[in-house]
């Protein structure tokens, strides 16, 4: 699964060849926790993150929501800015 960004010691994946939810979704990993958060939503699809992480992670994946989507469509892989 490639690392899309990195930020604040949060790290954002994606799988690209099958598509275990059915949903446009990325995969942030904060420590020990792990959430699929749907990219259309901003919802949870599965896991948790701490409040700040999730806030942070919501904030990335509404700023960068095209170029996921994209991606999603395109299964190809690009690297996305870090939130600052």
């Amino acid at each position: 699964m490639p690392t899309i960004s990195r930020f604040y010691g949060i790290v954002i994946r994606m799988y690209f060849q099958q598509h275990e939810h059915h949903l446009p979704h990325i995969h942030a990993i904060y420590g020990e926790d792990v959430a699929s958060i749907n990219i259309n939503t901003l919802e949870v699809i599965e896991g948790d993150l701490p409040p700040v992480a999730m806030r942070l992670t919501t904030k990335w994946i509404a700023h960068n929501r095209d170029q996921l989507l994209e991606m999603w469509k395109t299964q190809q892989f690009i690297k996305i800015d870090p939130l600052e």
